[in-house]
Parts: C-alpha cells; structure tokens; sequence
C-alpha cells in the first residue's frame, strides 16, 4: 500500500507547446507497472484550453468546479460542468478547457500504452474556441 500526501508532489504550469492561458496541473496518481492508470486534477483559467490531442487508450473527465467546453474533432463545441463525466474514446482527437469567462477544474484520468498518455496535436485557434 501505497498513501501519497497532499503536497508531496508540486503543482505545475501547464507546458505552453500544448496549453493556451493559465492552466495548472497537480499530478494525483499514477500507478506502477504494470499497471498503466494516471490521474491529475487540471485547473484552467477562463479562455484556457488544451491543444488538440488524443489518447491511445482514452480519457475520462471529471468535472469538479466550473464551467468548461469540450470538442472532438468534427463536432459541436459541448458545455461542460460540476459532476458532469466525459469520455473520449481511443484515438479521438479533442480538447477541452475553461468556458471564456469562468475557471474549470477537472480530473483526468488517462492510461499509458508502450509509456505513452497523450499525444499532442496543433493548438486550438481562437476561431475554434468560440466556436
């Protein structure tokens, strides 16, 4: 058994190459081999986003405070708020971030296959974010 304490790992700055604005990452779990789960609680500020990216074997959102929008590639920008869970399938390109006036938290939980989470994509433009 494992008990990690609150604050035993820094909070970071979400990297610039794959954010727009302020977004704050506290990295909350990631489990041992073979294992392959990880976990963080993300907080972006209003107008804050991630790039496009997908997940090789997908992602699932909480939302925890807020108000926040998601898109996958082709589709209608969604609202998103408290208590509301997303999902994104294998391989979907998406993103999401804060609505343009209100911070959103959420937890995002996300497997590595061959060590690897995410991949990283272009930057949503502005004309993406406001839809």
């Amino acid at each position: 058994m494992t008990i990690r304490r609150i604050g035993s790992v820094p909070s970071g700055k979400g990297p610039f190459d794959y954010f727009t604005g302020t977004v704050r990452i506290d990295p909350l779990f990631e489990a041992p081999d073979p294992a392959r789960v990880a976990g963080a609680n993300v907080t972006f500020e209003p107008g804050a986003r991630t790039a496009w990216h997908t997940h090789p074997l997908g992602q699932t959102l909480i939302v925890t405070a807020g108000s926040g929008r998601i898109q996958r590639w082709g589709g209608p920008i969604e609202d998103i708020f408290p208590g509301d869970v997303v999902w994104f399938p294998p391989g979907e390109k998406h993103w999401h971030g804060a609505s343009p006036t209100t911070a959103m938290t959420h937890i995002a939980i996300q497997e590595r296959l061959d060590g690897k989470a995410v991949e990283w994509l272009e930057k949503v433009s502005d004309d993406q974010y406001q839809g």
